[in-house]
């Protein structure tokens, strides 16, 4: 159970970004990148404020914020597969995608009439429904336009300004928190403009993937004597996805989400409410920062290494907040945690996209990175529920050291059957 990066036949690209740090990267990619980063200011302004906003404003349980932590990762599961097959199937990834992004801003405007905790969840989770929709077909336009040796460089550029909107949409709500007292609304309205700005760049500036042929999910069976299977049972039956599929899965059950890294910090550190939203400012600047570096090591040494080294700095930030805090070291906690934060994003997010995506015929690309998708927000969806419910039965420490167990355990089975396999492999 490792991450494959193995190669395949090139993919055409379009037509290359200027020169320079964005190098060799197609405009698609570029515009893609855009596109996601007004719509994280959009999403970021709103998300900021809600975890403090619904447990120490509304009285939220911390069993119930897991279960919506979790929903907005296991919103999203069905709709990844359905917007994978219908793009494939249909060749619009562009349609499919910007569906999901006009869904999310409509969301925006739906949160200024949402009056009660869980009112709030059920918009919440209809806007994660848009950006599952929306993920794997975007994903799908940036691996189908760069080769595959290109595609940790590709997704790090787009992550890097997908997370410059992540550092803008806190410093954006927290400006408007400054000036106006309670102004929840003012952001909420804010937000909902910032989002259809992307859904307009997304229509007017990125171009359709080239088409390739229809794929027959028959194509990819082991044995053509056998009837066609599934598209889903297909992919799944590629060694490399699988083994992708299985390790996200297993490593995605005791990932800790930021929202409850942010909250413990909070109770550790007694900062004021004012100053919550700033906190995902500085995991956005570190990721920011790192995206492009990271996304291009990973290309060079390896993927599954990068990836896995993603989770290792996860564990390292559980392990600092469990750790005691001197007197005068506040403020290296505060650094420490939110840097290996960033960091694991960085050599996350993307890198896990980049790893799948040469594994995957054409055809059925979207499909495939939606499968994975799935079974990595499923995993977070339970592990977020288990964690509320740890921190509601134990307490917060408790509940990260049992998460933080769970993580090194889960690192140390993927390495060692990771390394069994490389070994019988020689």
């Amino acid at each position: 159970m490792y991450l494959s990066t193995t190669r395949a036949s090139d993919i055409a690209g379009d037509t290359p970004a200027p020169k320079g740090p964005l190098r060799a990267v197609p405009g698609t990619v570029f515009v893609l990148g855009l596109v996601s980063l007004v719509t994280d200011v959009s999403a970021e302004m709103v998300t900021a404020v809600l975890p403090l906003y619904l447990m120490a404003g509304l009285g939220m349980s911390p069993l119930a914020f897991g279960a919506l932590d979790g929903l907005h990762q296991g919103a999203t599961a069905v709709l990844r597969l359905a917007g994978g097959r219908i793009a494939d199937r249909t060749r619009r990834h562009k349609l499919v995608a910007g569906t999901g992004y006009a869904l999310s801003a409509a969301c925006k405007a739906a949160l200024l009439l949402a009056t009660t905790p869980w009112s709030v969840a059920a918009v919440l989770a209809a806007d994660r429904t848009g950006k599952g929709l929306r993920t794997a077909p975007r994903d799908a336009l940036i691996s189908l336009s760069v080769p595959p040796g290109e595609q940790g460089r590709a997704f790090g550029v787009h992550r890097a300004l997908d997370t410059a909107g992540a550092l803008l949409g806190p410093l954006a709500a927290f400006g408007i928190l400054w000036v106006a007292v309670d102004g929840y609304e003012a952001v909420f309205t804010v937000s909902c403009c910032v989002a259809v700005l992307g859904v307009v760049l997304l229509a007017l500036f990125v171009r359709e993937a080239p088409a390739p042929p229809p794929a027959s999910a028959s194509a990819y069976a082991p044995t053509r004597a056998r009837p066609p299977l599934p598209p889903v049972r297909t992919l799944l039956r590629l060694p490399g996805l699988r083994r992708l599929c299985l390790t996200a899965a297993l490593l995605g059950l005791f990932t800790v989400g930021d929202a409850f890294l942010y909250l413990l910090l909070q109770r550790r550190l007694d900062l004021s409410a004012a100053f919550f939203p700033l906190l995902p400012v500085g995991t956005a600047a570190v990721f920011l920062l790192a995206a492009l570096p990271v996304g291009r090591l990973a290309d060079r040494v390896g993927r599954s290494r990068v990836f896995l080294g993603g989770h290792v700095l996860l564990l390292g930030a559980c392990l600092l907040l469990l750790a005691p805090v001197p007197a005068a070291g506040g403020a290296l906690l505060v650094v420490g945690v939110l840097a290996m934060l960033g960091l694991f994003y960085a050599a996350t997010d993307g890198v896990l996209m980049a790893a799948a995506g040469p594994l995957l015929p054409a055809g059925l690309r979207t499909t495939g990175l939606a499968v994975l998708q799935t079974a990595q927000a499923l995993a977070r969806f339970a592990g977020s529920l288990m964690f509320g419910s740890a921190w509601t039965l134990w307490g917060p420490g408790a509940a990260l050291g049992v998460a933080a167990a769970g993580l090194l355990l889960s690192l140390t089975v993927v390495a060692v059957l990771g390394g069994a396999r490389a070994e019988r492999a020689s």
